[in-house]
């Protein structure tokens, strides 16, 4: 509760005199604090509630993952919200396609963290031919210096492009799986991130969703 501007033994006495509401309906144990209600103490709004939103959009080439306005070409000088929205599944600069801003911190913390294993779908252009064996050891795991990636799917497009579905995020990832094994992207898009997909945005576009 101290976001409210209650100290925790606060909160606790309010409770106990049956002086808190939240959504109309007086609470009686210690409750975490949700973004999505309406609070009232004695019958007074302490805050409205604010409900999520979801957002998929299109990062551009050439953009920093970061709302840091200090920073060169962050998300803000593309994608003007106005309410701050964290960001599951950071891009490199010069990697393009799907990121997902939501206000809920708990899913945004669910897409993120790799023991939920959320599935990550990219498309991704080399710089010349791809073997069967590329293929093949991309989708073993490669040894890129910091750890073993793990087995993935793996699929040949064309000659020069590959789909490759991860569960992990490790830095720069797929450039270094690529480079190990003696190539180097040209371009990589993010099309998904777990059932999300990119689905006709175009670069600097972006739609809201539902859960």
């Amino acid at each position: 509760m101290h976001r409210l501007g209650f100290t925790n033994k606060e909160a606790i006495r309010a409770i106990e005199h049956r002086r808190l509401k939240v959504n109309g309906s007086v609470i009686t144990e210690n409750i975490e604090f949700n973004e999505t209600w309406d609070i009232y103490l004695d019958d007074n709004l302490l805050k409205p509630n604010t409900p999520f939103t979801y957002i998929a959009c299109y990062k551009p080439r050439g953009i920093e993952t970061t709302n840091n306005q200090l920073i060169k070409d962050n998300l803000t000088t593309v994608f003007k919200f106005d309410k701050h929205l964290g960001y599951a599944g950071r891009l490199d600069k010069e990697s393009e396609g799907l990121l997902l801003l939501s206000n809920d911190g708990k899913y945004i913390q669910s897409l993120s963290s790799p023991i939920k294993e959320k599935e990550k779908e990219y498309l991704v252009t080399v710089n010349k031919p791809i073997s069967d064996e590329f293929i093949i050891k991309m989708g073993n795991g490669v040894d890129i210096m910091i750890c073993k990636t793990q087995a993935c799917k793996v699929e040949k497009l064309s000659e020069f492009e590959f789909r490759i579905i991860l569960k992990e995020g490790k830095n720069r990832q797929i450039r270094r799986m690529c480079k190990a094994l003696g190539y180097q992207v040209a371009r990589l898009i993010r099309v998904r991130i777990d059932s999300i997909r990119l689905d006709g945005l175009k670069p600097g576009e972006y739609r809201e969703y539902q859960l």
